[in-house]
């Protein structure tokens, strides 16, 4: 089978590095990809916006199976034309993907569904936000309602820092995604995620982990897309994740089913495990970056076989078998990310051990046959351990070979399992 993968980032080298490993996969296009995908793909120029090219594509290149990495283009119904054109696809509809896409939206199912979830008010005005504000307490959660590549989630401590972000949210700070904001209660706990793949009928589990999403040590600073991951996360034990599939994921699915907005794909949870019990900050549409690269390395099923039951309508008695092991990612960043990332940094890999850990690319590119940096976020450093502990230090002590100058990373990933696993 001939297979299309759209993306460009670290999480769509680690799902191009399981893809080919599968022996239902004869050849593997990547569109646009990056160098590290290129070692497993073939990079092709494709523009996943223009969805007559995309089916063309598919159709010359006689494609079985399009994997969409990425949000943007399941928001924008790429998944549809698709379907309408015959080519099975891994990844939701345009109507099911509003789960990611519109954060109110999510909320409003929930509702409807008595899915567990923080208290929440929909704001369309800075006039009816500032006055929505009144109904709660601080700290104040504001999340503007659409696509805002992880950083459009703020938690303000004070009502003059909430009313400044919300100027800045419905002033344009997040482009169309602020057009909307939603403000919620803030929920006390400890976050994890949890993956689920689904047919639209059928759900199989498909392991936790727990991000970083705070660029700083100690969670300071703002929010990014994911300065690193682990996976499993023992927090969500087996008993909270039974709980998560009954409580949260069952009823999605089933609503979704039910209001004729099948979803199929996978669904990330993202999780606040309270006094209560586990409740549902938000949904993603698609694997997590960097929590994708962790469960690819813990993924021990063929992938490709996965991906078309949910796309086929057939997962029913389908398993995932994932390591026993801890896999811990470390992302190494260019500095001023995330904010306005020094592009063109040079990257040496060759102080790494040969087979010690598997340096997923994410923002790279080539310079005149050297390795550069391109984005904010640019290596996934990831390492498998016996422990979260031993992940760790498998994972920096590569870091350390690493040479690039014009780059960063949290030197604490993982640390609350480590302190936890110390602790025993």
């Amino acid at each position: 089978m001939n297979i299309l993968l759209l993306g460009s980032g670290g999480r769509e080298h680690a799902l191009a590095w399981k893809l080919a490993q599968s022996p239902a996969c004869d050849r593997l296009y990547a569109a646009p990809g990056n160098p590290g995908i290129a070692e497993e793909a073939e990079c092709v120029a494709l523009d996943a916006t223009d969805h007559g090219a995309v089916i063309a594509f598919c159709r010359e290149h006689t494609i079985g199976l399009v994997v969409v990495g990425p949000e943007a283009p399941l928001v924008d119904g790429l998944s549809d034309s698709l379907r309408a054109a015959g080519v099975p696809v891994f990844g939701p509809s345009q109507a099911a993907a509003q789960l990611e896409g519109s954060k109110g939206f999510t909320k409003d199912l929930c509702a409807r569904a008595g899915i567990p979830t923080a208290g929440y008010v929909r704001t369309s005005s800075l006039e009816e936000a500032r006055a929505a504000l009144a109904s709660f307490q601080p700290p104040y959660v504001l999340k503007a309602d659409g696509l805002a590549a992880g950083k459009g989630v703020v938690i303000a401590a004070t009502l003059a820092e909430a009313e400044e972000t919300l100027a800045d949210m419905f002033g344009g700070a997040f482009g169309g995604a602020g057009a909307q904001v939603v403000i919620e209660e803030f929920m006390e706990g400890e976050e994890a995620s949890f993956f689920a793949l689904t047919d639209g009928t059928a759900i199989v589990p498909f392991g936790s982990a727990q991000d970083h999403k705070r660029v700083g040590d100690g969670d300071t600073g703002p929010n990014t897309g994911g300065m690193g991951a682990y996976s499993p996360a023992p927090v969500l034990t087996s008993e909270l994740q039974a709980r998560v599939m009954a409580e949260i994921i069952a009823p999605t699915v089933r609503t979704m089913r039910a209001e004729g907005n099948p979803y199929q794909g996978v669904l990330f949870a993202g999780l606040m495990l309270t006094a209560d019990g586990p409740k549902l900050i938000e949904y993603n549409a698609r694997f997590g970056d960097p929590e994708c690269q962790v469960l690819m390395m813990r993924l021990e099923s063929d992938l490709v076989a996965l991906m078309l039951a949910c796309a086929t309508g057939t997962l029913e008695g389908t398993e995932v078998a994932l390591s026993d092991a801890t896999a811990l990612t470390v992302v190494m960043a260019a500095k001023g990310y995330p904010g306005t990332p020094v592009k063109g940094g040079a990257i040496d890999l060759a102080g790494v051990e040969p087979g010690a850990v598997k340096i997923f690319h994410a923002g790279t590119a080539l310079a005149d046959g050297a390795l550069v940096a391109n984005g904010g976020r640019v290596l996934a450093v990831t390492a498998m351990g016996a422990s979260v502990t031993e992940a760790q230090a498998k994972a920096y002590a590569a870091v350390n070979a690493i040479r690039f100058p014009s780059g960063f990373c949290r030197r604490d990933i993982g640390w609350r399992e480590v302190a936890r696993e110390q602790a025993v």
